[in-house]
């Protein structure tokens, strides 16, 4: 008697900003690491609960994959959006649930599609992308 076939592994990919995560979802235990870091010490902890919403969502069917997750660019915040994009990207690839797919986009749409918006570039005569020198005429 042998083992049952191993599923293949899934890549997808999240960004946000200028942070892109990449994640690859496995058969496993239900173990989550971020640059070969488990998820418990990852920090901010705004951060990882913001990361850990997917598999909250997912439910049993988090607990029977590995996740790791390798994201670069942009602060926290941004990787962290980055990661929970790809990650929630990864479950509904892996699973193909349809179901799945429909609870993440009614939590919330950008689990699943991008954030199109970008900082506005600086342009002359101002110190940012809007704002002006003021003018004095006295």
């Amino acid at each position: 008697m042998s083992a049952p076939p191993k599923k293949k592994p899934v890549l997808s990919t999240g960004k946000r900003k200028t942070a892109k995560a990449r994640v690859a979802v496995t058969e496993g235990k239900g173990r989550v690491r971020i640059n070969n870091i488990p998820i418990h010490l990852h920090q901010p902890i705004m951060a990882r609960e913001m990361i850990l919403e997917p598999i909250l969502i997912a439910g049993d069917v988090a607990s029977k994959v590995d996740v790791s997750i390798e994201v670069a660019g942009g602060g926290p915040l941004g990787q962290a959006e980055a990661a929970r994009m790809g990650l929630a990207q990864g479950l509904v690839k892996y699973t193909k649930s349809k179901r799945l797919k429909s609870t993440f986009m009614e939590h919330d749409r950008t689990m699943l599609s991008g954030d199109a918006r970008r900082k506005e570039p600086k342009k002359f005569g101002g110190p940012g992308a809007r704002r002006r020198k003021q003018k004095s005429y006295r």
